[in-house]
């Protein structure tokens, strides 16, 4: 419909450099004043993201369909993407599954008396697309676990999982960008790069917001600086990620549960007291 050229203050790789190590330098020097400012920018980040990217998100992925569909690209290419969506699903669960057997294993504890209270939280995810809002059903959920779950290790686990656990969307990224890349470059990206990607999104992915959509977001930087993605084929990525948004964050909330079995493991084994929580906090 229009565009808008904004330059880029930095280059993209610059950018991430620059931000992953001030973040780390930062917590090695204790720098009060430069974790504050970089706490305060993180709310301000996240305020832009949910007021402005997210509800501009819909719009913009409508007018990618309408383009693709104008092109004639979208009756070519999408049943290429629902078939890689039944790949993810199947993926999700399969990880799911083995997340949960080291967990039952390291524990020693039955995997299934936590699945099965997991149930609720996982519809949730799928109906808002967003760990954050999941996290209130993800805590009653896991509560009812117990003794498989320890209370204090469920109340400490649950919210810190939701912010940096996103098994489901790396997953389902990962397997976009590849065949994105083949769809509109011919080939997949190098086995090298790859593994350059998958390496800087597990760890940015622990700054993504958990809000629809904000692990994509997140990465952008990464996909356009590592993988080469072009305006199309970032714009397409955006638009083929929310078809499955919801099932990835099902399967991030889900493994949290997982989580916080190798938790209570750790805890029992280390002789660590169990801790008296007062209004929510320990």
């Amino acid at each position: 419909m229009f565009q808008l050229d904004i330059p880029q203050i930095m280059p993209v790789m610059s950018a991430l450099v620059f931000s992953l190590l001030l973040g780390l330098a930062a917590t090695w020097t204790k720098a009060k004043v430069i974790t504050e400012a970089l706490e305060e920018f993180q709310e301000i980040v996240l305020s832009i993201v949910t007021k402005i990217v997210i509800p501009m998100l819909p719009v913009f992925i409508a007018f990618t369909f309408c383009a693709l569909s104008y092109e004639g690209t979208i009756t070519k290419q999408l049943p290429v993407f629902f078939q890689v969506v039944l790949i993810v699903m199947i993926g999700h669960f399969i990880w799911l599954a083995l997340l949960y057997a080291i967990g039952g294993i390291y524990s020693g504890k039955n995997p299934m008396d936590v699945i099965r209270n997991y149930g609720p939280a996982y519809i949730t995810a799928v109906g808002t697309m967003s760990s954050a809002a999941t996290l209130a059903v993800a805590l009653r959920c896991a509560k009812k676990s117990q003794p498989t779950l320890r209370d204090d290790m469920v109340d400490f686990g649950i919210p810190l999982f939701a912010n940096i656990h996103l098994c489901g969307s790396v997953l389902t990224e990962v397997f976009f960008v590849m065949t994105v890349s083949k769809i509109l470059y011919g080939a997949f990206p190098s086995y090298g790069t790859m593994v350059l990607f998958c390496v800087l999104l597990g760890v940015f992915a622990i700054g993504a917001p958990g809000v629809p959509g904000g692990t994509v977001m997140a990465s952008l930087g990464l996909i356009t600086g590592v993988l080469g993605f072009s305006e199309t084929g970032t714009a397409l990525m955006l638009t083929i990620f929310a078809l499955q948004d919801s099932f990835g964050t099902a399967c991030n909330v889900t493994g949290d549960g997982a989580l916080t079995m190798i938790l209570t493991g750790f805890a029992e084994k280390h002789g660590i007291k169990r801790e008296k929580i007062e209004s929510g906090i320990s």
